[in-house]
């Protein structure tokens, strides 16, 4: 197996192939490949396992009994799906975990996980950075699905960016099919809500950047 693919993963970052190499090579793991809308992790199935997303992408879903769906997230190259369950006190995955294209996963068994970061301090570093980070962004999703406009969404989500980044220049994540599903809403919509903006010269529309021209008025939309 090539190495260098898993340097770029959240729990590998900043560790060389070469100690990845020693590493892995005593640690049970094993990769699952995924077609598109199979099941990774169901709702409430024991949480035993974390994987590490190598190619495609998954998707975190939360059905209700309405059959109401929210999109919870969206994993892709070298992130981690799973970690926050498997050493939560329930140990009981929260949602349905589903490939939305053909995906390639890296499983590791809890009590594994274990074991590394036991040999390895960066990786129990890079684990509770990933854990605390996906909670900070759960807290901004619970924000953003407080909006009921497509237009609130996208400029929570511009105004939040641009706060993080400190500039006015946004890269849209990865596509506008992917910025739509992490809001839970359409490609269509969003996209005419993003044209309607750039009509208003609120903000400058040029996937996969949007310029922010007026923040002001952008913030004003949550007020609406």
């Amino acid at each position: 197996m090539d190495y260098s693919v898993l340097e770029s993963s959240s729990l590998f970052q900043r560790i060389p192939a070469k100690d990845l190499r020693d590493d892995l090579e005593k640690i049970p793991h094993h990769i699952q490949c995924y077609d598109k809308g199979e099941t990774v992790f169901q709702l409430m199935e024991s949480a035993e396992r974390i994987g590490i997303v190598l190619e495609g992408h998954v998707q975190a879903q939360k059905t209700f009994p309405n059959g109401s769906q929210v999109n919870v997230s969206v994993r892709g190259h070298g992130e981690l799906i799973g970690p926050a369950a498997v050493f939560s006190s329930s140990r009981k995955y929260p949602c349905d975990v589903v490939a939305i294209d053909p995906a390639t996963v890296m499983m590791f068994r809890r009590e594994d996980v274990l074991v590394l970061m036991q040999k390895d301090i960066r990786i129990l570093e890079n684990l509770m950075t990933e854990i605390a980070s996906a909670t900070y962004m759960l807290q901004q999703r619970l924000e953003l699905f407080s909006y009921s406009g497509i237009a609130q969404k996208a400029a929570f989500w511009l105004l939040t960016r641009a706060r993080q980044t400190g500039k006015n220049q946004i890269m849209i994540p990865e596509s506008v099919s992917k910025w739509a599903m992490m809001m839970n809403v359409s490609r269509p919509s969003l996209h005419r809500e993003l044209k309607r903006l750039e009509s208003e010269s609120i903000i400058s529309y040029q996937p996969p950047l949007i310029i922010i021209e007026d923040q002001d008025r952008l913030q004003k939309i949550l007020s609406l």
